[in-house]
């Protein structure tokens, strides 16, 4: 069997599962007196179905389903094509897998040595935020769990007939529910609700995609023959961490609370302990060894002895609970100092409970020193090291919480202490950068705050110090461990960043050391970035923090949203490559080691698409194997909602940062490719702000697109806008991607690449032809390229002129559906030119993807298009029904999104 085979045997597969769920799904609608929506449901490409005797909100829902139930058949033959590929192929054949990387790495003649020192210097963090792109429902979602499951199930080739039988009518009772219970919110989601959801990740689901990452990558190595010595123990593996941004995040977003951020730390910590809790006792559980057959060193007997003592009775109980079973004994009094700290019990001293994750982990290494020397290796790596390694990834804190506001914000705050600490020049705002440097440089020269505590400042500054004051009473309690970064958004300048540590002295954080880190965002950022962290990397306070860390590591954020929305996609992402480069420059120029904080989307747009492209898409010797990255929205249960797809995705982030990590830099740059490079992006940023600044653009997409329907959607808890203003710079870029992808636009993924691309093959041919070399070669291009006619085959073109008929100025829609159309139609040429074959030689899975939505998404689109003419005329004359209209386009939104796989 040939790969190819094997690949259209898994597109197969996706139509066998579908029709199979498909048709007990009608059979379900049928047995409930829905004969007529049945048989109006039609996934076989044949065409729409004709009109149907049954209301459009019974439909949209129904083709909702539908396509929840295709996007779970297409998730479970992925992960049993992988399967099989693996078994005829090797363990090479996963493109981005640990057996893909070490193989490499075997071929290219690296050194084992190397090998295993390059993966104890990985650490990668998944950061996971509530960005409003999640439209789903939390309880739909556990549904699509449960029905994974049951598909995964039907795998087996052995069930019975009877057990076949029990499992359909599982399946059919699963979709009964699932319908009567509704996709979308009805009420705004809280915050407590985005929590929530993602406390089920951090519990439920990565625990478990840690271990068997873990064990992708031991299996191999083994196969690949690495001497087992060099990865055996936790801390010979790449290390995995969680951060989150819920409860931290608070750029744009007024309802997160000092006190809900209080409570977020807090509901951390104790799910960590109680997670560490339930593992410690079940390794008690099968750490049966006698001591009658079992030689226990006296060092540790004692040991054991003078930790009961120091419980007094409660720890001579841990003894009597095992008597003649020492390794229990240990455990039941690790178990017991476990108690202490999560009731918060120091009364008996520092012995008594577990200051912080690392002493836990010293002990249980003492434990597995111990077993190395009764020669029970096997059990030590079979029980033991995956407490070890849950201890290491998740600590007492389960995930790290970021720390997020905007610069600007941060200006308001110290304006208003300054004026209420009685300075006569409090207009911080209207200071030059050179003012704000000498006032900021003379301040940290003191400890000494600005106000006596509990004074009251005005509205940003209590909020400021409300919640640094939080993160103080966290950090004096339990330590730093548990807080993430300080991210300053928009961070255009050197004295953005110093501005924080005057805000962390004000709260008594001074000396608590937390990264603060610069988040650059537009263009012009991307570009002054290098310049802001020189300077920063050289000033007194992190030369400091430099020198008092052995291992300090400078992290910087890149936003790929507003860069996209500022400039187009390739403006974004050649920006950012850039950037990358200039950035690590000054790091290794300063020797300083950077940790990237990609700030990616769920879409394309907004830096969303396969990890491993991502990852080997960027520029060689940027990546020192630090590395976070943000999960959003709907990608979130995309990636990890499954325990497998988990595992999968996990995989290719902790393995694509390693194979990064040990690329180096090209010591002489390609001074021509850059050049066709910046020209081809300043062509494609010309044509791009070119629709952007047209006068009457605001407009055209407000009729163009449903953005006034997500700005009164229920998806997420935080604002669509800013700061409550229509305009361009205001508005979010999750909404704005998203009311393009919703129109079939898609625009923020390709516009203003075609009408570039066309010039510059007409001005520089040649440079076009190296292009089209360099576009199977070099990485950057070559996915650029892929996700950019991605995005191309996602839009449609009928679709956007119906949408464009809903503007109401004739000239400015001809003017500007002549421009975009034109872009989109010499995009699509010019990107399979460079490309070399047809679409469709080699996109043959997105177009039978395609092809499987395409008619069902016809119909969805035609009933949004009528009910948004509606809802319009009647927004502002009848109340009750725009109403009625707002409620069954907000569900055609989220059914859309299902169906495009895409929000923003």
């Amino acid at each position: 069997m040939t790969e190819e085979l094997l690949e259209y045997e898994g597109l197969e597969k996706i139509k066998i599962d579908f029709q199979y769920l498909v048709t007990l799904f009608k059979e379900m609608l049928i047995s409930i007196g829905e004969e007529d929506l049945a048989a109006g449901l039609s996934f076989d490409g044949g065409g729409v179905p004709e009109k149907i005797d049954v209301s459009n909100e019974k439909l949209t829902q129904a083709l909702g389903i539908c396509f929840e139930l295709l996007n779970l058949a297409e998730e479970n033959a992925a992960t049993q094509y992988r399967r099989k590929s693996e078994t005829k192929f090797g363990v090479e054949s996963i493109r981005g897998s640990w057996g893909e990387t070490l193989h490499k790495w075997k071929n290219d003649g690296v050194d084992q040595n190397e090998i295993a020192e390059k993966l104890r210097e990985v650490k990668v963090v998944p950061v996971l935020t509530a960005h409003p792109t999640e439209a789903k429902r939390l309880t739909v979602l556990d549904i699509h769990r449960e029905l994974y499951l049951l598909l995964v199930k039907k795998e087996n080739p052995n069930w019975s007939t009877s057990e076949k039988y029990g499992l359909k009518q599982e399946i059919t009772s699963l979709m009964e529910r699932w319908w009567r219970t509704g996709e979308i919110y009805l009420q705004k989601p809280r915050l407590e609700d985005e929590r929530n959801n993602l406390m089920h990740y951090f519990e439920n689901v990565f625990p478990e995609a840690v271990r068997l990452t873990d064990k992708r990558l031991s299996d191999a190595w083994a196969r690949l023959e690495f001497s087992p010595e060099l990865l055996q123990w936790p801390e010979h593996f790449p290390l995995i961490q969680f951060g989150s941004w819920v409860g931290g995040d608070r750029d744009g977003h007024p309802y997160v609370t000092a006190e809900f951020t209080a409570s977020t730390l807090r509901l951390h910590r104790n799910a960590a302990l109680k997670m560490l809790r339930k593992q410690l006792f079940e390794l008690a559980g099968r750490l049966s060894f006698s001591s009658y057959l079992v030689s226990i060193p006296d060092e540790f007997l004692n040991e054991i002895e003078r930790s009961a003592k120091l419980f007094g009775s409660e720890g001579q109980k841990a003894l009597d609970r095992n008597p003649s079973e020492p390794l229990r004994q240990f455990l039941n009094l690790l178990l017991l100092r476990l108690d202490h700290t999560i009731e918060g019990n120091y009364s008996l001293g520092e012995e008594s409970y577990f200051r912080s994750a690392h002493v836990l982990l010293s002990e249980l290494r003492k434990l597995r020193k111990l077993l190395i020397g009764l020669n029970a290796i096997r059990i030590a790596k079979q029980w033991l090291f995956p407490l070890e390694r849950m201890v290491m990834s998740f600590g007492f804190h389960l995930s790290k919480l970021d720390i997020r506001q905007n610069s600007a914000y941060h200006e308001k705050a110290i304006s208003q202490i300054l004026a209420a600490s009685g300075a006569e020049d409090s207009d911080y705002a209207g200071w030059s950068e050179e003012k704000r440097l000498d006032f900021i440089n003379r301040e940290l020269k003191s400890n000494r705050p600005f106000l006596v505590v509990g004074t009251s400042c005005g509205t940003e500054a209590d909020n400021v110090l409300g919640y640094l004051m939080e993160v103080k009473a966290y950090v004096d309690e339990f330590g730093s461990e548990g807080i993430g970064s300080v991210i300053v958004s928009m961070t255009r300048s050197l004295s953005d960043l110093l501005l924080v540590f005057l805000l962390l002295r004000e709260v008594g954080l001074q000396d608590a050391h937390l990264p603060v880190v610069p988040l650059l965002e537009t263009i012009d950022d991307l570009v002054a970035g290098p310049e802001i962290l020189s300077a920063y990397l050289q000033h007194p306070v992190i030369v400091r923090q430099r020198e008092a860390r052995e291992n300090f590591t400078q992290e910087v954020m890149l936003g790929y949203s507003d860069s996209n929305k500022d400039g187009g996609i390739m403006t974004s992402r050649w920006n950012i490559y850039k950037a990358e480069e200039n950035l690590s420059k000054v790091g290794d120029e300063l020797g300083v080691k950077l940790c990237f904080f990609h700030g990616r989307g769920g879409t394309i747009s907004r830096g969303g698409g396969k990890i491993h492209r991502f990852l080997d898409s960027m520029p060689a010797g940027s990546m020192s194997g630090h590395i976070k990255m943000t999960v959003q929205g709907e990608t979130i249960a995309n990636q990890f909602a499954n325990r497998l797809t988990a595992t999968y995705n996990l995989e290719m982030f902790v393995a694509g940062t390693a194979r990064q990590a040990m690329t180096t830099s090209n010591e002489t740059k390609d001074e021509r490719l850059y050049e066709t490079m910046d020209l081809l992006v300043n062509l494609a940023r010309h044509t791009y702000r070119k629709l952007l600044d047209h006068p009457n653009f605001i407009d055209f997409y407000t009729g163009a697109t449903p953005i006034d329907v997500l700005e009164q959607s229920k998806i997420g808890s935080r604002p669509v806008h800013r700061t409550g203003q229509r305009s361009l710079d205001d508005l979010r870029s999750i909404p704005w991607v998203f009311s393009w992808n919703q129109s079939r636009f898609n625009l923020t993924g390709w516009f203003g690449m075609g009408t570039a691309l066309g010039e510059f093959k007409s001005q520089h041919p040649d440079d076009f032809k190296r292009l089209a070399i360099l576009s199977k070669d070099w990485p950057f291009l070559k996915y650029s390229l892929i996700q950019i006619e991605s995005n191309l085959l996602n839009s449609d073109r009928k679709i956007m002129n119906e949408f464009a008929d809903l503007v109401e100025d004739q000239r400015t829609r001809d003017e500007l559906m002549d421009l975009i159309l034109k872009d989109y139609d010499s995009c699509l040429t010019k990107v399979e030119e460079l490309m070399g074959d047809s679409v469709a030689s080699r996109r043959i899975s997105k177009l039978e993807n395609n092809k499987l939505r395409n008619d069902a998404l016809q119909v969805l689109h035609e009933i949004q298009i009528e009910y948004l003419k509606k809802w319009r005329e009647l927004r502002e004359k009848d109340q009750e029904q725009s109403d009625q209209y707002l409620m069954e386009l907000l569900l055609l939104v989220n059914v859309l999104s299902g169906g495009l796989k895409s929000t923003g």
